[in-house]
């Protein structure tokens, strides 16, 4: 399966390259992510939980960020077992441009799955990587971006342990 798209960010492009180096926005913008460790060097280890069609599998996996150019591109690499569900293996090629004092990523990406997964069908598997690609890089904007207005003006925002309203990666960053 093979996705291009791109997403417009309201960031400079050093502010989307320090994100993509962070392992806390990365773990907040992968569906399904409970764990997250490592550096953007040496690579990260992940465990992600996800439900395809009728499989339910937990993937642990490495991530690396490979031919990186900074601030205009990057690879990310990404490689998981399911147990009994199969693998999954995939990569984005990301490239960051600047435009009217906002960032455009532009990314393309590409899966493979095999074991039980696979048996699922094309159909199932593409429109399940699509969604979990578009997913990932919408999480990543809002990452950046924070709440859109609608949302930041809910009563019902989510807190973090202090009992404060979360702010979003930049926010904290610069405050």
């Amino acid at each position: 399966m093979e996705l291009s798209d791109e997403k417009t960010i309201a960031a400079s492009v050093e502010t989307v390259w320090t994100a993509l180096l962070d392992p806390e926005v990365l773990k907040a913008s992968v569906p399904g992510c409970k764990e997250l460790s490592g550096s953007a060097e040496e690579g990260f280890q992940a465990t992600v939980v996800q439900k395809v069609g009728p499989v339910k599998a937990t993937f642990k996996g490495d991530v690396s960020l490979t031919e990186m150019v900074e601030p205009e591109s990057l690879t990310i690499t990404g490689a998981g077992k399911g147990g009994a569900a199969g693998f999954a293996k995939g990569g984005a090629n990301v490239r960051l441009s600047e435009a009217d004092g906002q960032t455009v990523l532009s990314y393309d990406v590409e899966a493979k799955v095999g074991g039980k997964l696979a048996q699922l069908g094309s159909r199932i598997i593409d429109g399940f990587a699509k969604k979990m690609a578009d997913q990932f890089f919408e999480n990543f904007k809002a990452q950046i971006e924070g709440p859109s207005d609608e949302e930041a003006s809910d009563e019902d925002a989510p807190e973090d342990s202090d009992g404060a309203a979360k702010k979003s990666w930049i926010k904290k960053l610069v405050s």
